[in-house]
């Protein structure tokens, strides 16, 4: 499998949980081509090494709204509730499991994990940007009806004075002389 391939193969098995960028039991099982038991027989002999901000087991809602999410069945074999690995959980796994897919798997899982942290920080940037200067456009809206608003009173002025100019003239007497013929 290319680089490539695996890079986006594992973008996509990176979801948000509790605030948190996760990979369920699972997808990692999948990617170190073991079987998820084994991944969490390892992970229970060594639980001292995985506290709560490096792996969770999902809550039974957490879990329904991601197979709601993912069109899973109800019926997919799993006795239990899986478990979410945050980017320090899958670096402690390469600790525990010692196969060189699994060092290979996790460095590339680290890359995963470190570019879509970036890619969410320059799009918060972005956005960011695209607030201050939908502000900035607000504030010169703002200016514009102003300055229009005082244009069109000016104008309303000086129409005023242009009519009463001309119902002034048209009162007046001609000056001069009246010739007779």
């Amino acid at each position: 499998m290319s680089d490539i391939i695996l890079y986006e193969k594992i973008r996509e098995k990176i979801i948000t949980l509790r605030n948190q960028r996760v990979i369920l039991d699972c997808d990692l099982a999948e990617l170190y081509d073991v079987e998820v038991k084994m991944l969490l027989r390892a992970v229970r002999r060594n639980l001292k090494r995985f506290p709560y901000d490096f792996m969770f087991q999902l809550f039974e809602d957490e879990f329904n709204n991601l197979r709601y999410h993912f069109g899973t069945s109800k019926r997919g074999g799993r006795r239990y509730l899986p478990y979410a690995f945050t980017e320090q959980g899958v670096a402690m796994l390469s600790s525990i499991l010692r196969s060189d897919k699994a060092i290979e798997i996790d460095i590339v899982i680290m890359r995963v994990f470190v570019m879509v942290a970036r890619i969410i920080d320059s799009s918060k940037t972005l956005s960011e940007k695209i607030e201050d200067i939908e502000k900035e456009h607000q504030k010169s809206n703002q200016i514009i009806q102003k300055h229009d608003k005082g244009i069109k009173e000016i104008f309303s002025v000086i129409n005023y004075l242009t009519e009463r100019k001309k119902e002034s003239d048209n009162n007046k007497e001609e000056i001069g002389f009246k010739c007779k013929n």
